[in-house]
């Protein structure tokens, strides 16, 4: 009965109501109970673009209220890590009229004429945490606050996202295996700008990590 429902409800609207949709390892804020995991802070419909590439931007504000007077149709304010932010999905060019600039994260590879949405998340891993494998139907990109995190992608590569470092981006439609490396615990703001008639995110189980992670680190 639950996946007849989800036939019948659009994702964003689960999301809303604080539902955990099976196939996706995180979870709503709104269930939030500890540090650790993986927290969706939003996810915002952002319309189509015209050109293949996006960029993610970040911005910092002082309050909430200042965020919100910037905010445009493709921006989405959320608290993270004790800060107001403003996450807007524009051209490279693009600039708030006010705010802090903390990163611009991109290119974003992206189909011209669809649409999309933003899903936001906060991710909290202690060192040798990992998440499922799984696929996203749009790029996926991270912000490092803190600790190292390593991704193995189904294209044979690895990645090492950490604060200062070149920004993790993955391509839609490569299944990837992440693991928390270090000492420290893992802490970023992860970005999937996701094709809204599908969901954010896939569980894959026809492929198999070789383990470049742990090879590795």
């Amino acid at each position: 009965m639950f996946f007849f429902y989800l036939l019948l409800v659009p994702w964003t609207q689960l999301m809303a109501q604080g539902v955990a949709v099976p196939g996706d390892p995180c979870k709503p804020v709104s269930a939030r109970t500890q540090e650790i995991g993986c927290w969706i802070l939003a996810d915002n419909p952002v319309g189509q673009f015209t050109q293949p590439q996006v960029f993610w931007h970040l911005d910092a504000y002082p309050t909430r209220i200042a965020a919100q007077a910037d905010k445009g149709p493709r921006g989405v304010v959320v608290e993270s890590f004790g800060k107001v932010w403003l996450m807007t999905i524009e051209d490279e060019n693009w600039r708030p009229a006010h705010g802090t600039p903390v990163a611009k994260i991109g290119p974003l590879p992206i189909v011209a004429g669809e649409n999309y949405s933003a899903q936001l998340m906060e991710a909290n891993f202690t060192p040798g945490m990992t998440a499922p494998a799984h696929v996203h139907s749009g790029p996926e990109a991270w912000y490092a606050v803190g600790g190292e995190t390593c991704l193995e992608t189904s294209d044979g590569r690895m990645q090492i996202g950490r604060v200062g470092g070149p920004a993790v981006i993955v391509p839609m439609g490569l299944s990837m295996h992440l693991t928390a490396i270090g000492t420290e615990q893992r802490r970023s703001i992860v970005l999937i700008l996701h094709q809204s008639s599908q969901p954010p995110t896939t569980l894959v189980h026809d492929w198999t990590p070789k383990g470049l992670c742990k090879a590795n680190h």
